[in-house]
């Protein structure tokens, strides 16, 4: 029998929790800097002392900018065959000091309103080269 489970389109990126989907970072203890994805120091130059600890972001925020891809990304970028655009946004994360790019989850990419609230979900992205549906997080319009 084979597995025919879906695989993550990027490893230690995102995890699904008992509350839902969180995108998996660090965050500097000392003065609370968010990194996504995870960073094994703090950049902020402000910080007296680097304390990096994991840390899981999401699920709601805020769509501070979109634009549509209209072309296929290169590999290793999965994309549905034949190539439907898709909407990318610039979130801000609601609790998390963390403004985020990402895909959004919705059929019409020319409908997607800036301002508007979005929650983190995962989503198939396409079939991977090994036939495996390929998942990972976007942010879908509420």
């Amino acid at each position: 029998m084979t597995d025919s489970s879906p695989v993550h389109a990027a490893k230690d990126l995102f995890v699904e929790t008992s509350d839902g989907p969180r995108l998996l970072g660090s965050r500097c203890e000392t003065c609370r800097a968010p990194y996504f994805p995870s960073s094994e120091a703090c950049h902020n130059p402000d910080c007296d002392h680097s304390d990096i600890q994991p840390a899981h972001f999401g699920p709601h925020g805020t769509l501070w900018s979109v634009t549509v891809q209209n072309y296929p990304p290169p590999p290793p970028v999965v994309a549905s065959d034949p190539y439907s655009p898709y909407a990318v946004g610039l979130v801000d994360l609601e609790t998390d000091g963390l403004r985020v790019i990402g895909r959004l989850h919705v059929e019409d990419p020319a409908s997607v309103k800036v301002g508007g609230p979005v929650e983190l979900v995962l989503a198939p992205l396409g079939q991977g080269q090994d036939g495996h549906e390929v998942i990972s997080w976007q942010f879908e319009p509420r």
